[in-house]
């Protein structure tokens, strides 16, 4: 008796561990998280509007840098604040501005990759965060690298 009263008191910690409590600050489907964890109405939110999500840079020998701005617009009723980017490697480097981009007003993320020791397809994924809703807005930087030609012995 006692070991199934403890299974069920485990299951019940569980089951509450794993639910989203409420906290009264929301109010209604409307309404949602961002990144700094305060509550935004979905409906007034800024909104990144890409001119396009994805940018292959072709072929590129090992070693190459490549460089894309991905443009975007904040579509939204209020203004964007980008709080962070990151890539899925240290090869690719994003750079954003931290000032606020008001609703219709333009802006870029930079992204550079390094090839150095890369070869063959890839497809680098730039995560943005942001105000928005939801939170993370993510473009692709594709390609392939080709290896370096080998230098011929000399005798």
């Amino acid at each position: 008796m006692i070991k199934q009263l403890a299974a069920v008191i485990c299951l019940a910690a569980t089951i509450a561990a794993c639910t989203p409590s409420s906290n009264g600050t929301q109010s209604g489907a409307d309404s949602t998280k961002t990144a700094s964890n305060a509550p935004v109405d979905s409906a007034n939110a800024p909104v990144m509007k890409f001119e396009t999500e994805t940018h292959d840079f072709g072929k590129i020998k090992e070693g190459d840098n490549v460089t894309y701005e991905f443009k975007y617009t904040n579509t939204g009723k209020t203004p964007l604040i980008i709080s962070d980017a990151y890539a899925t490697c240290g090869c690719t480097t994003p750079e954003i501005s931290k000032d606020p981009i008001a609703p219709g007003a333009a802006s870029t993320v930079k992204v550079t990759f390094n090839s150095a020791g890369k070869q063959g397809l890839q497809d680098k994924v730039i995560t943005i965060v942001g105000n928005t809703v939801p939170a993370n807005n993510r473009v692709h930087l594709t390609g392939e690298v080709l290896a370096k030609a080998a230098k011929p012995d000399v005798k």
